[in-house]
């Protein structure tokens, strides 16, 4: 047998004496028939023996206890973001009854109190009279049309007594719409302000200020 396995042998069969001694001996018998007998003890009379001295082997330091790992730190909740988006304010485009167009922040455009006259109301001189008690307005009848031939038509005088509150026609802009005009105000003021005196200049100065914040809040980066 080759030494390498009597070596192999012997180690199978040291790991159960391995705790119990600091060297052992293998013996190697071999009877009269030529079998071989592996043991740790000496070989039987009449057999040929080999022995084999081993170094008991020396158990490695135990390994160290597997340290838990440290808890881990309680997750943050996601964080909640409240973003208020301002709503853009509308303009509006008015249109007067003369055809003269302008822009007002409110669908009222420019109210205004006008006499009838204004919109074509003539009114007659009045004639009053009392009734019983009440005092009783009636309009005074037209002067007749009396003019020679070949004269012009005579020009009664009217006495207009009276107004009325009209609104003007107003519908909302395009927001791209309000932008652009916004933004060229802001340049008409710009334009202005080098040819204005200081007092004006201060009431241009507050209303850039205002167009500015108005296009930051209600056209992004125009």
């Amino acid at each position: 047998m080759r030494s390498g396995s009597l070596i192999a042998i012997a180690g199978t069969l040291l790991l159960p004496l391995a705790v119990q001694a600091a060297e052992i001996t293998l013996y190697r018998c071999v009877d009269a028939k030529g079998k071989v007998t592996l043991r740790d003890s000496p070989c039987a009379k009449g057999e040929t023996q080999e022995t084999r001295t081993f170094q008991r082997p020396v158990d490695p330091p135990p390994r160290p206890a597997a340290q838990a790992p440290a808890p881990s730190a309680p997750a943050k909740p996601p964080e909640v973001r409240y973003v208020t988006v301002n709503t853009p304010r509308p303009l509006y485009e008015c249109v007067t009854p003369d055809g003269e167009r302008y822009t007002s922040d409110t669908d009222a455009g420019n109210p205004r109190w006008v006499p009838l006259w204004t919109l074509g109301y003539p009114m007659w001189p009045q004639r009053t009279f009392r009734s019983e008690g009440l005092t009783v307005s009636t309009p005074a009848p037209r002067p007749p049309d009396v003019r020679p031939p070949g004269r012009p038509h005579p020009v009664h005088p009217a006495f207009f007594a009276s107004s009325t509150y009209i609104a003007d026609e107003c519908h909302a802009l395009p927001q791209e719409e309000v932008c652009s005009r916004l933004n060229d105000r802001r340049y008409e003021i710009k334009r202005r302000y080098f040819n204005a005196m200081p007092s004006e200049r201060a009431v241009l100065d507050n209303e850039e200020r205002a167009v500015v914040a108005r296009m930051n809040s209600d056209c992004g980066a125009y």
